[in-house]
């Protein structure tokens, strides 16, 4: 997807770029003042002094992702948001400079916002491929460069080997990466007569087998529900808490209910289910196979 970005929105850009390449780095001690300040005492004056120093942080993470066609305006916005979580999330008690812990906040903010507008279909929603979103394209021109007649299956497999990943994750964003969303109403052809949906197809079942499976499943549940009531009332009791019910009972818990051991419950269980079976084909016009018991 990409974006345009007007004449305005250029120009604010590079005052932004500008003043953060000319803001003063911050010593230690200075940096840990103010986030001291601004956690404990929610010294405003302090936020925005750690804040600003840090801008060129924002400024260098925006740059590297420029190639996915977004605005630099947008990139940035985005990054100033991931540092101003870093700054609410900051701990100075740990003894960890605020840029090397704000360049994660920075980065993964400016990867989300890459990843939510790359294409309406959501990409990246595992760790596994948005490292691959991000690092196909990078892996591929460094494969290229170092042997240049690699083949592209080979490039794949090292590609999946490096990131840990299956080919079959490679070789779909590949597919994803290559082309641009398409509207299902995008016409073919000169005339426009048709549309890209028109050759789509449904593999799912039609509605004739949709109403025809409901009536089916009906009439089995009718056959299933009188073949049940003419079992003797302690084989129905078994038959319903064994395996009509959500969380079913144990055999061990129906023979203490019962006053019999579990092995007869199974025996008067598997009884039930036969001559279920047999009245339930009957009720289909099925024959009976005799010989097996069922």
């Amino acid at each position: 997807m990409v974006s345009s970005e007007s004449i305005d929105s250029q120009a604010a850009t590079q005052r932004f770029i500008r003043e953060a390449m000319k803001a003063p780095l911050l010593s230690r001690e200075r940096e840990t003042d103010l986030a001291k300040r601004w956690t404990e005492d929610r010294d405003e004056e302090a936020l925005h002094e750690l804040v600003s120093a840090h801008h060129r942080l924002v400024v260098s993470q925006a740059t590297a992702y420029r190639g996915y066609g977004l605005n630099m305006s947008d990139l940035l916005q985005e990054g100033n948001l991931g540092l101003m979580q870093a700054a609410a999330r900051f701990d100075h008690e740990r003894e960890v400079r605020f840029s090397t812990y704000a360049v994660w906040w920075i980065r993964a903010a400016i990867q989300d916002f890459v990843l939510r507008n790359w294409s309406m279909v959501r990409l990246g929603t595992t760790t596994q491929e948005k490292s691959l979103f991000f690092n196909l394209r990078r892996l591929r021109a460094k494969i290229a460069s170092a042997d240049g007649k690699v083949s592209d299956v080979d490039a794949r497999d090292r590609i999946a080997s490096e990131l840990k990943v299956q080919l079959s994750q490679v070789e779909n964003m590949e597919a994803r990466l290559a082309g641009p969303d398409q509207s299902a109403n995008a016409p073919l052809g000169e005339d426009g007569s048709s549309e890209w949906q028109d050759l789509l197809v449904d593999d799912g079942p039609s509605p004739e087998d949709m109403v025809q499976k409901s009536r089916d499943n009906a009439v089995r549940g009718k056959w299933l529900k009188a073949a049940l009531t003419a079992l003797p009332a302690r084989e129905q009791h078994i038959i319903r808490e064994r395996h009509l019910k959500e969380q079913s009972t144990t055999l061990a818990e129906l023979g203490e209910e019962l006053g019999i051991s579990k092995e007869r419950v199974r025996q008067i269980e598997h009884r039930a289910l036969q001559e279920l079976r047999k009245r339930v084909l009957s009720s289909a016009d099925m024959p009976v196979d005799t010989t097996t018991g069922a």
